[in-house]
């Protein structure tokens, strides 16, 4: 049978268990925020309506490289042809520039995939004269030209070796160091070029007027460099607005 003692101690300890309860409440309410608060600190966000939350939107750099000084193509060796008529030959494109970031934003390394490239052997001299890619491009150097061509790199990101082969073959390669590859010809001792193998997608070639545009940038401030025939810039700063442009021009002397 329940005495006064027994009934008044519990319904102190339902009472003072009723007190507790809110508390608790609250405070898992608190650590739910948290987490939330957490979760959301590392996402790049803007909100332009009170209580909303919309995600940032990447942007661009553009500009121009102006080259102070020009660069001249090795002198080729003449060949039997040119008892003839010569035939006419690619120049190198030389004027043409790299601009990439320095630093890639974070998540630009979370794809990996690379894709195809060509670098095509012809009347000599190997076109483009100089590509930039992703880590994990294949390139492939088709032999265009009526004699044979041996292909080969001593450059410590990728060196390789593709040995002699005629007109109308191709051999590839896999580039999955980044880093600059300098290319030439066992054969001919005047060919050469340069392969950029980059660990982000946010670069972009200067075009015949020395204008670049880097595509999807990510809000923020980034170093960005200038790169042709072996000559680098040192890095300028870019800040790139939340969905708007980065204006930023570079002179290589």
């Amino acid at each position: 049978m329940e005495t006064q003692t027994t009934r008044t101690q519990r319904e102190q300890r339902t009472q003072r268990a009723q007190q507790r309860a809110p508390r608790g409440a609250r405070a898992a309410r608190a650590f739910k925020r948290a987490i939330a608060l957490s979760f959301v600190s590392f996402v790049p966000l803007v909100s332009s309506v009170p209580g909303r939350v919309v995600a940032a939107r990447p942007g661009a750099i553009r500009g121009r490289v102006e080259l102070r000084r020009m660069a001249t193509p090795m002198a080729r060796r003449p060949g039997v042809a040119d008892l003839g008529t010569p035939a006419g030959r690619d120049i190198p494109d030389l004027l043409r520039s790299v601009v990439y970031l320095e630093s890639a934003p974070r998540g630009a390394f979370e794809t990996s995939e690379g894709g195809h490239a060509v670098m095509d052997q012809r009347n000599e001299t190997f076109v483009p004269h100089m590509l930039a890619i992703t880590r994990g491009t294949t390139v492939d150097f088709p032999n265009s030209d009526k004699f044979y061509h041996n292909v080969f790199s001593l450059s410590k990101p990728r060196p390789f070796d593709l040995g002699r082969y005629a007109t109308g073959h191709s051999r590839p390669v896999r580039f999955d160091r980044p880093g600059i590859v300098r290319v030439f010809c066992d054969i001919h001792s005047h060919m050469s070029a340069f392969i950029l193998v980059f660990s982000h997608p946010f670069f972009a070639m200067t075009d015949g007027e020395g204008r670049y545009r880097i595509e999807n940038v990510p809000p923020g401030t980034y170093g960005v460099i200038a790169w042709n025939e072996g000559t680098s810039s040192e890095p300028k700063p870019a800040t790139v607005p939340d969905g708007g442009v980065a204006e930023l021009d570079f002179t290589l002397r």
